[in-house]
C-alpha cells in the first residue's frame, strides 16, 4: 500500500489508465531479497514487500544507511561512532561521524586475478587488467604523485578518455586523499578552463588522441591550450592512447604516461585513511545557461550509494561483468567505476558506439559476456530507428539488466527492448543526477517493469512529487524533491565559502527540503516513476503545468518516421504562455498543414487541448549535451529574446543559431 497522499484527479485517471502493463518479472532469488530479510533479522521485523521496506528506509534512515553498511560490508579502519548529525538537512549533515575510511581501498579490496577492466574501443579489445594488475599499476601511480608532493586535498584532473589509465589516475589519486575531476576530450579547450580553472589543479593526465568513428584525431592541440591556461600545473601526462604518433615535450611541463610511471618508487600502497565527508569529486552542472558549478562529493557518500545501487538494487555480483557507455565527463563513469566495489569486471569503452554496421555494443555484450548493460535512451531510441533487431542477429543471453539514463524512456522503447532486443531481462530505467552523482529512482531485480515507468523510488532516498502548493501526489505530475537527508549530498560547492550557492541551488524552493528541478509523477497502484522533464522546462499554457516528455511520448508513438526528433519549449505570449515544437523532420519530409493537423489531432486525443502546441515548426537540428540530453532551456531563454548562451556543453553549439534566426524572423512578433 502506498503512502497515502492525493491521488484523486482527471489527469493522473487518465495518465494511469494507458498501457502500462507489466512486461517482465524476474522469479529468481535475489539481493533484494537478501537485503530484505538482512534487515528483518537485525530489527526484528517482518517485511514482504519492497514497498514496506522502502518506506522504512525513508522513515527510519539511520538503521537503514547502518544496515547498508553492514550488508555491503564496507572496509574501514575507524567504525563510526552515530550514522547521522543531528542538524536540519539544508545544514548538510554529516554521516558516519567517527568512522576513517578510503574510496580507493574499498575499489581494490579484492587483489587476486579476476579481470577488473577491459579496455574496448571501435577497433576491438585493448588491456585488460586483473585486480591484482589494476592494484600495482595503481600503487606505482600514487607513488608517483607523491613523488610530485602531492597530498591530501590537492586536486588531479583528467582530460581524459574512458579508459584503464583514467580508472588508475582516479583510484591513485583516491588513495592519497586528493580531488579528481575529469572532462572528456569532446568538450573543447574553453569548456575545460571553465570548469578545471576554477579547481586549480596540480596534476592534468591526458591524451595524445582520440579514435572516434574510424578516424585517429590528434588531441594535442587542445591539451595544449588547456595545460598553458591552467597555471597551477606542475605536471602533464599524456597517455598514448591511439597509438598515434606525439612528442609529450610538446607541452610545458609534459611526460608520457610511461615516463611517469616509472618514476614511481618501491613504496607500498597505503590508503589514506579520511573522514567520510572527505571530498573526491568534483562534479559539474551542465554550463549551457552560464558558467559550470562546481559540486564536490565525498568519495564515502559516492561509494556506499553505488554499493546500495549495485549490489542490492541491481544484484551485481563477482561473477558479473558490467558496461555503461559513458565519457568521463558524465557521473556515469563515477557510476561504472563504482562497479569495482562488488569485485566484478567493468568495460571501459572509448569511441563511436555504431561502428561494425551499428552493432558495435551488441558485438562487445556477446564478446565479453556482459551481464549489466547500459546506454542512454537515446541510444536505444537511435537503434530503434535503425530498425536493428539484436535479439534476432545476437545471442545476449549474458544480459541480465538493460541500463537506461540521460533522459526519459518512452513506453514505445520499452515495447521496442523486449520485443527486438531481449524478452528475460531487467529494463532499468533510471534517473538520478551530477547533483547526487547517483540515483533517486531506478532498478531493482525484485520488482517487475512496467511499461513506460522506473521501477521504484530507490531505498533511502525520501523523493516525492509536490503540487505547486508545496504538498505531495501520487498520480498527479509534481516537483521532484528528497524531505529526508542521504550520504551523498555534496558536502560543499567549490568557492562558496558562505554555502549560499548550495542553498540557492537545491533549498530556496522549500525550507529543509531538496528541489531538484525534475517533473515527475508517481503511480499510486505499481510505486513506479515517470519523469516529465526538467521543472523549469516545464510547459504552462493558460496555467495548466505539464512535461514536455508528455508531447515528446506522442511523437516518438505516432510520428518517428516522418519527425526522428522533437524540440518543445514555452514562450511568453500576451501575458501567458503558448507551447513550440520544432520538429526534426525525415529526409524528404516536408511539414505541410496536413501532417501539422495530425500532429495536433493525436496529441489532443491522447493528451488534451492544452497539450496542443500553439505552433509546430520545422527544424534542421535538435541541440543536445554531449551527454545526450535535449536542450530546452537554452532554447526557451532564446525565445525570451535572449542571446547570451554558453555553448562548450553542447555537442551540437551552431544549433542553437538556428533557433537565434527563427526567432528573429518569424517567432518575435508572431
Amino acid at each position: 500500500m502506498l503512502a497515502d497522499v492525493s491521488h484523486s484527479n482527471s489527469w493522473g485517471a487518465w495518465h494511469w489508465s494507458e498501457a502500462n502493463k507489466k512486461l517482465f518479472h524476474s522469479e529468481a532469488a535475489d539481493s533484494m531479497t537478501e537485503f530484505r530479510q538482512f534487515v528483518n533479522a537485525r530489527f526484528n521485523l517482518s517485511f514482504t514487500t519492497y514497498e514496506e521496506l522502502r518506506v522504512w528506509s525513508v522513515t527510519e534512515i539511520e538503521r537503514f544507511w547502518e544496515a547498508v553498511w553492514y550488508f555491503t560490508d564496507m572496509v574501514a579502519s575507524e567504525p563510526f561512532e552515530r550514522v547521522l548529525e543531528n542538524v536540519p538537512m539544508a545544514k548538510i549533515p554529516k554521516w558516519f561521524l567517527g568512522s576513517k575510511l578510503n574510496y580507493a581501498e574499498n575499489m581494490l579490496r579484492f587483489r587476486d586475478d579476476r579481470v577488473a577492466v577491459i579496455n574496448a574501443g571501435e577497433s576491438g579489445l585493448g588491456t585488460k587488467l586483473t585486480y591484482a594488475q589494476l592494484y600495482e599499476q595503481v600503487r606505482q601511480c600514487a607513488s608517483a604523485l607523491k613523488k610530485l608532493g602531492l597530498k591530501s586535498g590537492d586536486v588531479v584532473s583528467g582530460y581524459i578518455t574512458n579508459s584503464s589509465e583514467a580508472v588508475v589516475a582516479m583510484l591513485a589519486t583516491a588513495s592519497i586523499g586528493a580531488i579528481w575531476s575529469s572532462c572528456a576530450p569532446d568538450l573543447g579547450p574553453s569548456g575545460v578552463l571553465d570548469r578545471f580553472g576554477q579547481i586549480a589543479p596540480k596534476v592534468l593526465f591526458t591524451v595524445n588522441a582520440v579514435l572516434y568513428n574510424g578516424k585517429v584525431h590528434s588531441h594535442m592541440d587542445k591539451a595544449k591550450i588547456v595545460a598553458a591556461g591552467l597555471p597551477t600545473l606542475t605536471k602533464v601526462v599524456v597517455i598514448n592512447s591511439a597509438n598515434f604518433e606525439f612528442n609529450s615535450s610538446d607541452i610545458v611541463k609534459g611526460q608520457s604516461y610511461e615516463e611517469f610511471m616509472a618514476t614511481a618508487g618501491q613504496d607500498e600502497l597505503v590508503f589514506e585513511q579520511l573522514p567520510f565527508s572527505h571530498p573526491l569529486f568534483v562534479l559539474y552542472s551542465s554550463g549551457t545557461t552560464g558558467k559550470p558549478k562546481c559540486i564536490v562529493h565525498s568519495g564515502a557518500g559516492v561509494l556506499l550509494q553505488h554499493k546500495k545501487e549495485h549490489i542490492i538494487h541491481g544484484g551485481m555480483k563477482r561473477e558479473d561483468v558490467f558496461f555503461y557507455y559513458s565519457t568521463t565527463s558524465w557521473m556515469m563513469w563515477q557510476w561504472l567505476v563504482g562497479g569495482l566495489a562488488t569485485g566484478c569486471t567493468i568495460i571501459t569503452y572509448d569511441g563511436s558506439p555504431f561502428k561494425s554496421s551499428g552493432t558495435r555494443l551488441w558485438d562487445l555484450a556477446d564478446e565479453l559476456k556482459i551481464t549489466h548493460f547500459g546506454v542512454s535512451a537515446k541510444y536505444l531510441q537511435t537503434v530503434q530507428e535503425l530498425k536493428q533487431e539484436p535479439m534476432v542477429s545476437h545471442d545476449l543471453s549474458s544480459i541480465k539488466v538493460i541500463y537506461s539514463t540521460g533522459s526519459p524512456l518512452h513506453p514505445e522503447q520499452f515495447d521496442y527492448v523486449y520485443s527486438k532486443i531481449k524478452t528475460d531481462v531487467v529494463l532499468g530505467s533510471i534517473t538520478g543526477g551530477t547533483d547526487i552523482c547517483s540515483l533517486f529512482a531506478g532498478h531493482n531485480v525484485e520488482g517487475p517493469v512496467h511499461r513506460g515507468e522506473i521501477q521504484c523510488r530507490s531505498l533511502g532516498m525520501a523523493i516525492e512529487a509536490w503540487n505547486d502548493e508545496g504538498k505531495p501526489v501520487l498520480g498527479q505530475p509534481g516537483d521532484l524533491v528528497c524531505v529526508k537527508p542521504f550520504p551523498c549530498m555534496p558536502v560543499y560547492f567549490w568557492d562558496d565559502a558562505s554555502g549560499e550557492k548550495y542553498h540557492n541551488a537545491y533549498f530556496a524552493n522549500f525550507e529543509n527540503v531538496w528541489y531538484h528541478g525534475d517533473f515527475m509523477d508517481v503511480n499510486p497502484s505499481t510505486g513506479g516513476v515517470v519523469m516529465l522533464g526538467r521543472s523549469d522546462g516545464t510547459l504552462k499554457p493558460n496555467g495548466v503545468r505539464f512535461g514536455s516528455a508528455d508531447l515528446y511520448n506522442v511523437m516518438v508513438a505516432h510520428f518517428i518516421n516522418q519527425v526522428p526528433d522533437s524540440l518543445v519549449v514555452g514562450q511568453p505570449y500576451k501575458g501567458d504562455e503558448r507551447v513550440i515544437m520544432f520538429c526534426k523532420m525525415a529526409a524528404g519530409q516536408p511539414l505541410d498543414a496536413d501532417l501539422e493537423k495530425k500532429i495536433k489531432t493525436k496529441i489532443r486525443e491522447e493528451l488534451s487541448a492544452r497539450h496542443v502546441p500553439a505552433v509546430i515548426l520545422p527544424i534542421a537540428d535538435i541541440p543536445y549535451t554531449l551527454t545526450g540530453k535535449k536542450v530546452e532551456i537554452a532554447v526557451k531563454k532564446i525565445l525570451k529574446g535572449e542571446t547570451k548562451l554558453t555553448r562548450s556543453a553542447l555537442a551540437n553549439p551552431d544549433s542553437l543559431d538556428l533557433y537565434i534566426e527563427l526567432y528573429n524572423s518569424t517567432l518575435m512578433n508572431q
